[in-house]
């Protein structure tokens, strides 16, 4: 949902999923910043930069985290 060099906040992270709950461990937590880098030239998979570090995540798995724009999510 997100746009190359927008900066969106995670609101939720699905539980269950083992390649999700990888993906809370290396960071990605309700709360936390991410900004979308790119998207691949076949569309997937996409680039995220979160906490410093530059991490690539199937559509499957960035569709189901759900973000919201850092405007929305401030309001």
């Amino acid at each position: 949902m997100l746009k190359p060099g927008e900066i969106g906040v995670i609101m939720t992270l699905p539980e269950g999923a083992p390649s999700l709950t990888r993906l809370r461990e290396m960071g990605l937590l309700p709360g936390t910043r991410v900004e979308f880098i790119r998207r691949a030239p076949m569309g997937d998979p996409v680039e995220i930069g979160v906490r410093g570090a530059l991490l690539s995540l199937r559509d499957a798995e960035a569709s189901l985290i759900e973000v919201e724009t850092e405007r929305a999510a401030e309001v």
